[in-house]
Parts: C-alpha cells; structure tokens; sequence
C-alpha cells in the first residue's frame, strides 16, 4: 500500500497543505519587511559574515 492510502483515510488533512503554505508565505513577508526595514550598516554587517575570520576577538563586532 501507498503512503498516500494512509493519509486519504484521515479526516481533515487536506488543511495540512493550506496551514504549511500560510506559515510559509507569511515567513516570507516577515523576512522581506524586515530586509527593508533594517539599517544599511546591519546588512552590511551580516552580508560580510562569511567572510570574517574565525579568530576574532569576542566583542569586536560593528554593529
């Protein structure tokens, strides 16, 4: 037997598709309101990230 055999016999799961992208579509928004919204030098500073060296001194971040 299938997998979706199992999942055809639960009443109400269709609204698991539904809930999944909601909860998805509005992370979305809330990261693209919050890009917008941010400082330049924050962008900037998470944009350059990858690149910092691993032996950083703690507390010599430029936020």
């Amino acid at each position: 037997m299938k997998f979706t055999y199992y999942l055809e016999k639960i009443h109400g799961v269709s609204i698991y598709p539904i809930i999944s992208l909601a909860v998805f579509v509005l992370f979305f928004l809330i990261v693209l309101v919050w890009t917008y919204k941010s400082d330049s030098r924050t962008i900037e500073y998470i944009e350059n990230l990858p690149l910092e060296e691993e032996d950083m001194p703690v507390g010599s971040e430029n936020r």
